[in-house]
């Protein structure tokens, strides 16, 4: 045997040469591996000048240096890509999506709570934005719910404080429940919101969340309000 079964981590052969080569190289893989932080797993081309250590999770599409690699974890080290592939039940932090993944056997699963052996999945993510306060009685946000998924709460901090001639400001759902998940929000820069749901509320389409003035209207002029919406949502199964 040359490397070990799970970590790939290349074994001291009998009589080798510069063992210290192959030691050096063993311990950087458990370097790269043993707290596991993916910096993507959608980049297709390889960054051009990586750090030493940087792990991708290579997509289908892969170009260049990681081509015929998909689905395989690319290590930097020693000033070339070295390909891991990873075991179902590994886990790992996707750095430029701020969110953990478990590895199903096939695919990386964002959030996962609970996996079935065939991808179905029960995960918990948070949407964060920051949304500037336009002038008028109401400012939407983009949609920031996403379809098909269980809202648990909504929650909220402002960055610069909200000018106008509104005295505080609700939160919820324009058309339905502007104010579901607060009211009597403050307006000055460190004010929060904390908006629970009593019970995970389903919601099938994209959706935008609402901030309403409360005794009068923003006038556009400052204000933004970072908002982040934490989310349950289901994957189903592979065919």
């Amino acid at each position: 045997m040359t490397e070990t079964p799970m970590l790939g981590l290349p074994l001291v052969q009998p009589s080798q040469a510069q063992k210290h080569v192959t030691v050096n190289e063993a311990l950087a893989r458990i370097d790269a591996l043993g707290q596991l932080v993916i910096a993507s797993r959608a980049t297709s081309t390889p960054p051009s000048a990586p750090e030493e250590g940087t792990v991708h999770a290579v997509p289908a599409g892969a170009v260049n240096a990681w081509a015929g690699q998909e689905g395989q974890l690319a290590l930097f080290l020693n000033g070339g890509w070295a390909f891991i592939a990873a075991r179902a039940g590994w886990q790992g932090w996707i750095a430029d999506e701020g969110t953990p993944a478990l590895f199903d056997g096939s695919v990386w699963v964002a959030g996962t709570g609970a996996a079935s052996p065939n991808g179905a999945a029960s995960t918990l993510r948070v949407i964060e934005a920051d949304h500037t306060v336009g002038a008028g009685a109401i400012s939407d946000t983009g949609a920031l719910i996403p379809a098909q998924s269980l809202v648990i709460g909504i929650t909220g901090r402002v960055l610069t404080t909200i000018t106008g001639t509104a005295t505080s400001w609700r939160l919820g759902i324009g058309g339905v429940s502007d104010d579901r998940y607060g009211s009597g929000l403050g307006l000055s820069a460190g004010s929060w919101a904390r908006g629970l749901t009593s019970s995970p509320l389903a919601y099938y389409s994209d959706t935008a969340l609402t901030l309403t003035g409360e005794g009068g209207a923003f006038d556009g002029a400052g204000g933004i309000v970072r908002l982040a919406v934490h989310v349950i949502e289901l994957a189903l199964p592979r065919a």
